[in-house]
C-alpha cells in the first residue's frame, strides 16, 4: 500500500511567493499610477464644474463669493443667488482635500495642491489650477 503524498513542500510555497512578490512589485506601479492619473482627470471636472457655479453666482449676483463656501449658503446680499440648485456641499479635489480659492478684482484662481498635498510638485503632485484650465 502506497501513501499519497501529495502536499507542497517548503521551497515550493517559497518559490511561489517569490513569483507573486515579483509580480507584485511590477504591477503595483501601475495600479497606483493609474489611480493618481485619474485622480487628475477628476479633480480638472470638478474645478470645471466649481467654475462653471461661479460663473452663475457671478450672473446671478454681480460679484464671486469671498470663499468658496459662498456657493453652498444664502448671501444676504444677493437675493438672486440660490446655491440649491446647483451645488450642494462645498466642492473638495479627487483626494478630498478642499480647493485653494483666491480673488484678484474681477476674477479668481481656485486650485488643488495635487496628490501630494502641497504647494508645487511634479507628475500627480502638481498643482492643478483653474488658471491652466482655460
Amino acid at each position: 500500500m502506497t501513501k499519497n503524498n501529495r502536499g507542497m513542500t517548503l521551497m515550493e510555497i517559497l518559490i511561489v511567493l517569490a513569483i507573486l512578490g515579483s509580480l507584485m512589485a511590477i504591477l503595483l506601479p501601475k495600479i497606483t499610477g493609474n489611480i493618481d492619473k485619474s485622480k487628475v482627470g477628476e479633480t480638472k471636472i470638478i474645478i470645471g464644474q466649481v467654475i462653471t457655479a461661479l460663473n452663475m453666482y457671478f450672473t446671478d449676483c454681480g460679484k464671486f463669493p469671498e470663499s468658496l463656501e459662498g456657493l453652498v449658503t444664502a448671501d444676504a446680499s444677493c437675493s438672486n443667488w440660490g446655491p440649491e440648485s446647483y451645488i450642494k456641499k462645498t466642492p473638495k479635489d479627487a483626494w478630498q482635500r478642499e480647493f485653494q480659492y483666491s480673488m484678484e478684482g474681477n476674477s479668481f484662481v481656485l486650485k488643488s495642491l495635487g496628490s501630494d498635498g502641497r504647494e508645487g510638485g511634479d507628475g500627480y503632485g502638481k498643482d492643478i489650477s483653474s488658471e491652466d484650465l482655460q
